[in-house]
């Protein structure tokens, strides 16, 4: 396979286990295999990165995007909040911007930008990708209107249809021919919204609203046709809780009382970073939860000791041949964050300094023939 190359500029430290990482040099890069990770930025800052890591040499680039593509004017923007590789695309949602950024997933070239007000997250399903999106600026108060999500054509990068959903729509995710999408009503606070909306893919059209819990954030679909959704509760007197719909009935068939944070499915196992929302508390465990059973079965998967290290568990993902987990730390929200690998036992492997508050991971494979693990895990409900 013909290899793609590119430059950057990044900074060398020493990392633990002999990780290296480049000096701001001009650098080529064989991007052959490895995954991005989309630093937010805090809000206001501009200062959304993107991170590289190279499994085949252990080396990780800071700020790649930069590098690439020394033309752009406020490089990536304010606020990257999802990551995405679909076919040889990747798309970088940048909420503040209001703005899918579009590049080369080999590569990291800027190829254009899609113009979406607060967009949020992002699935892809059968050449179209699906955006949530809250319609209006940052602003928290009564006065709201109802987010969409938008559909947009992969190739033509052209938004070809909008569907009207709740306040404040965050995760979404598709199966069985149905999108659903988690409202959360965030500028509504303390009068938040409590239902997952589901639309049609065929019509694109809203077909009900499931009243689940308050403040929805995450969703992931898993292979057995249930639908997880994590609920951020009000800071107070309705926690935070897991949710787990049947996408047969559209019934909220489970419940696990226990705060989530963020989760990764990967095949039957949910990860979860369970930390009580709002600084209400410190205590953090790293769950993990059957979705056959429908039970926690492990209260910490960092088996290490390493947990003590992270101050604010932030981003989660599982790599999907080697099973390496992945979190990230943001600190203090402003200063640069951390990512640490473990591997499939719990055991930190290595751990090194990223851009300010890590977030969203997107693997990159060598074949070109090969599907990200939402890219495959779509495919395979789409068809």
């Amino acid at each position: 396979m013909k290899l793609c190359v590119f430059s950057v500029s990044v900074l060398i430290i020493t990392l633990s286990s002999c990780r290296k990482e480049n000096e701001i040099i001009p650098t080529p890069i064989e991007t052959t295999q490895g995954f991005y990770l989309l630093n937010e930025g805090n809000m206001g800052t501009n200062k959304c990165t993107l991170d590289y890591y190279d499994f085949e040499t252990g080396t990780y680039h800071r700020n790649i995007y930069a590098g690439v593509n020394p033309h752009v004017p406020k490089e990536l923007g304010d606020v990257g909040n999802d990551l995405l590789i679909y076919g040889s695309k990747m798309y970088a949602v940048i909420s503040c911007s209001n703005k899918i950024e579009v590049m080369e997933a080999k590569t990291a070239k800027r190829i254009g930008q899609i113009e979406i007000p607060n967009c949020h997250n992002v699935i892809c399903s059968n050449g179209y990708l699906y955006v949530t999106s809250y319609a209006g600026p940052v602003v928290v108060g009564p006065n709201q209107q109802m987010g969409y999500v938008a559909k947009i054509d992969t190739a033509s990068l052209q938004i070809t249809d909008r569907c009207g959903v709740g306040f404040q729509p965050d995760g979404l995710d598709i199966t069985n021919g149905k999108i659903y999408v988690a409202n959360s009503g965030g500028y509504l606070t303390p009068n938040y919204e409590n239902s997952v909306s589901v639309i049609d893919v065929a019509t694109f059209k809203e077909m009900k609203r499931i009243t689940v819990s308050l403040n929805l954030h995450r969703v992931c679909a898993d292979r057995r046709g249930n639908v997880w959704v994590s609920a951020r509760g009000d800071y107070s007197g309705t926690p935070s809780k897991l949710y787990c719909i049947d996408a047969q009935t559209d019934q909220v068939t489970d419940s696990i009382n226990m705060p989530v944070s963020n989760f990764y499915l990967d095949e039957d196992k949910l990860y979860i970073i369970s930390a009580i929302w709002g600084g209400m508390s410190d205590e953090i465990s790293y769950k993990t939860v059957d979705v056959v059973s429908k039970q926690i079965i492990s209260n910490q998967f960092i088996t290490d000791g390493a947990a003590s290290e992270i101050k604010k568990p932030y981003g989660i993902a599982v790599d999907p041949i080697t099973k390496d987990i992945y979190v990230t730390d943001a600190k203090n929200y402003v200063t640069p964050g951390t990512l640490y690998c473990f591997d499939n036992n719990g055991k930190q492997k290595w751990n090194v300094r990223t851009g300010d508050i890590p977030a969203h991971f997107a693997f990159l494979k060598k074949s070109e023939n090969y599907l990200t693990a939402m890219d495959a895990k779509n495919a395979q409900r789409t068809q």
